[in-house]
């Protein structure tokens, strides 16, 4: 019997990807532990091995298709024996009813081409908001006016697919708000109003990684209780010691301010553990050691790889591994487990010259720490008037779990460490 070939899920939260890639052709024989695709997720693009033998008989879903949702069938594998023959008879068996519509043989490339404009409308807005539905049924709704919002989807992972359509249709459906804005939309619809006013503009795709940013980002400010705290950390000690460090190395490895931000932050939260949290409904988890997630940018949005442990590691350690996660991050190439996860998180706008800011908690967790520029300035020293470096950082916490005297508690320990770099080199 023909074996399916699905869209993995390559972690816990996602829902659909990318087929960036197929490294197998059609006809081509595969081994298990094969790698036969690259799947894009919203966070890095991975390789997909296959887990049986066979040839690789059929590709249902083209190099380049966006929003496959998890487990729908990507390919068809026919066991050794098995002929071509075998593959209509296990598709027309309704194995996956949903690949053949979205496929939607029977469209050709200039019925594509002269969609209305209403289904364009349509599939912006379906990828913004999370209504999964097949191209298909994106089509019929839009020819007849009907508000896809309001249809219930009985595809995998409520997927809306033709039937439903035509069933929403025959009930008589709710027709599409005018002018195509979503329901779920807030505030003025941004292009309806640039294309109103004639200002002209150009339209930059999300992506993937971008638009599960968004709504991460939207979810934490909207249920997570921030609070913020404000400290000012001296430089100087640290600054001298990176310095001497750095010629000791003679070019064996180069330390930088986050390095020592890092290791500060991981031994402030092994010191002090009340702050090294995450809130659930019934308990709060205290975790035992220091996953410092640190922001990264990319091309496509922030990604924030993790330093695992790093209260055990020496600065030279931690610098060596950030600066391998970083570029693994910024190639895409990074593995779940390098960013999935994580009890606290840094966002380090420093290097941009930003002196202060506030960051958005990147749920489950309790705290992430903005960090500024280090910046020269006078200050009072024994009565005199001196010329110190200082750097603002800001603690964003989840009220819920880390409330204002254990936030306050825990930068006391930072900026005791921050400002004595020695006590992290015991």
């Amino acid at each position: 019997m023909p074996i399916k070939i699905t869209m993995p899920a390559m972690s816990p939260t996602m829902t659909e990807g990318t087929l960036a890639k197929w490294i197998k052709n059609e006809g081509d024989q595969v081994e298990a532990g094969d790698v036969i695709a690259e799947i894009e997720t919203d966070k890095a693009t991975m390789e997909v091995e296959a887990v049986d033998e066979g040839k690789l008989a059929k590709i249902l879903i083209t190099e380049g298709t966006e929003n496959v949702p998890v487990n729908e069938m990507i390919a068809v594998l026919l066991e050794e024996g098995e002929d071509e023959s075998a593959i209509a008879g296990f598709l027309k068996e309704g194995a996956n009813d949903k690949v053949t519509e979205s496929q939607n043989p029977g469209t050709s490339e200039s019925q594509k081409d002269s969609e209305p404009e209403t289904s364009k409308i349509l599939r912006f807005q379906d990828s913004d908001h999370r209504i999964i539905a097949s191209p298909l049924a994106k089509r019929i709704a839009a020819q007849n006016n009907l508000n896809l919002a309001q249809v219930s989807g009985s595809g995998p992972n409520g997927r809306i697919v033709k039937d439903d359509v035509e069933k929403a249709l025959k009930s008589g459906g709710v027709p599409a708000p005018a002018g195509g804005s979503s329901p779920m939309a807030t505030g003025v619809d941004a292009r309806a109003l640039a294309d109103a006013y004639g200002m002209e503009y150009e339209v930059v795709k999300n992506s993937g990684m971008r638009k599960v940013i968004a709504k991460r980002l939207l979810e934490s400010k909207q249920t997570v209780p921030h609070f913020y705290l404000s400290v000012e950390c001296q430089l100087d000690n640290l600054l001298d010691a990176r310095k001497s460090i750095n010629a000791e190395a003679d070019g064996a490895y180069k330390l930088s301010v986050n390095d020592f931000v890092i290791k500060a932050v991981a031994e402030a939260l092994h010191k002090y553990p009340a702050a090294n949290v995450a809130w659930t409904e019934d308990a709060i988890l205290q975790f035992k050691h220091s996953d410092v997630s640190v922001a990264v940018a990319t091309e496509s949005g922030l990604i924030t790889p993790i330093i695992k442990k790093a209260e055990e590691k020496s600065l030279r350690e931690i610098s060596e591994e950030m600066k391998d996660l970083a570029k693994k991050a910024r190639d895409g190439k990074l593995r779940p487990e390098e960013f999935q996860g994580g009890t606290f998180s840094i966002s380090n706008l420093g290097m941009y010259g930003i002196d202060t800011f506030s960051a958005i908690i990147n749920p489950p967790q309790s705290c992430i720490m903005a960090v500024g520029a280090g910046q020269e300035k006078p200050y009072v020293k024994d009565g005199q008037i001196a010329i110190g470096t200082f750097m603002n950082v800001t603690l964003s916490t989840d009220h819920r779990s880390v409330d204002g005297a254990v936030g306050a508690e825990f930068l006391k320990v930072f900026k005791r460490l921050i400002e004595n770099p020695v006590l992290m080199m015991v």
